[in-house]
């Protein structure tokens, strides 16, 4: 078969597509016939930091058919149309855990449910189970014409948050946000745009922040919660290490959580999808929240479409077509 595969050199990582064998699923498995599979903005720093080590598979989102059951795999019957979050989901087959896939709604095309699970997994996760988000609260969502951060704005909306308020560097995009459910819109290119966020608010600051950018946006997300406010960390894309004021964080009593798939073990990539799947699923099946999709690339367009994704003027997800 065909997958995406970074191989490491000494100046990062160069990615193509590469014959490999296909793979067997285990007994507790299944095997997937993958027709789409997303590409995510992390998966160039895991490119670029490909220094060393043996060729790998790339991607963590597919949707696609079961073809194959294995023994024990009871759960998903052959034909069934998911969507999964795993690795090396750039491929023409995936073998996966049943429980780390999601049914896809009749009226989503593979496109569409190539772009949903990774994205909604990782926005509910951050805003429903660690920022605890309530009905009538205040949230501040970063960089939201990204896949997270769009994705933010919908669960935000279904939510009942308000204000909802979102961030970019490019004035234009912002615009285009206000279908996805945001309430306020700030160009972030300048370093007073915290002063916006706490003018939306009255000077109360928001109660809740999801961010994507990293420490060059810390400090300013430090200033722009309120009292008892939450950050929760998803994306680091300005970088890792910035200075925090510690007298800031314990007079406003503020919880700063940091969230990643790639610590979380088996049972709790299930345990976070299944939580997302709870809440979401019967909302995407009413069109209530939806993927949105920028662009679509071949597979073996991978390298373009990580160029693409570096020049940052997509809003929602950039998807490979793989099997028609």
């Amino acid at each position: 078969m065909k997958a995406v595969i970074i191989v490491p050199t000494p100046d990062g990582g160069r990615i193509g597509v590469q014959d490999v064998p296909d793979p067997r699923p285990t007994e507790s498995e299944v095997l997937v016939r993958v027709h789409a599979a997303a590409v995510n903005r992390g998966e160039i720093g895991v490119r670029k930091a490909a220094r060393a080590g043996s060729p790998m598979r790339n991607g963590i989102e597919f949707a696609g058919e079961v073809i194959e059951l294995g023994r024990e795999a009871k759960s998903v019957a052959v034909g069934t149309r998911v969507m999964g979050h795993w690795q090396g989901g750039q491929a023409e087959l995936v073998a996966v855990d049943p429980r780390l896939l999601v049914p896809i709604p009749d009226r989503l095309s593979w496109i569409e449910a190539a772009a949903w699970l990774n994205v909604f997994c990782t926005a509910h996760d951050a805003i429903v189970t660690h920022a605890r988000l309530q009905r009538g609260e205040s949230i501040l969502i970063n960089a939201a014409s990204s896949g997270i951060g769009v994705a933010s704005l919908q669960i935000a909306r279904w939510a009942g948050a308000a204000p909802i308020i979102a961030t970019s560097r490019v004035a234009a995009k912002l615009t285009v946000l206000n279908s996805y459910g945001m309430d306020v819109g700030i160009d972030s290119s300048g370093a007073d745009w915290p002063d916006a966020v706490l003018e939306a608010t009255k000077g109360k600051g928001v109660d809740v922040v999801v961010d994507s950018v990293g420490a060059e946006a810390l400090a300013g997300n430090l200033r722009c919660l309120s009292l008892l406010g939450r950050l929760v960390s998803v994306g680091r894309l300005s970088g890792q290490r910035a200075e925090i004021d510690l007298d800031r964080l314990a007079l406003r009593r503020l919880t700063i959580v940091g969230v990643t798939f790639r610590t979380r073990s088996l049972d709790e990539r299930v345990a976070c999808i299944r939580r997302c799947a709870a809440d979401l699923l019967g909302p995407l099946e009413r069109g209530e929240v939806n993927p949105v999709v920028d662009r679509v690339f071949a597979l073996e367009q991978i390298e373009h479409a990580h160029q693409y994704l570096e020049r940052n003027s997509h809003i929602g997800k950039v998807v490979l077509t793989i099997v028609p």
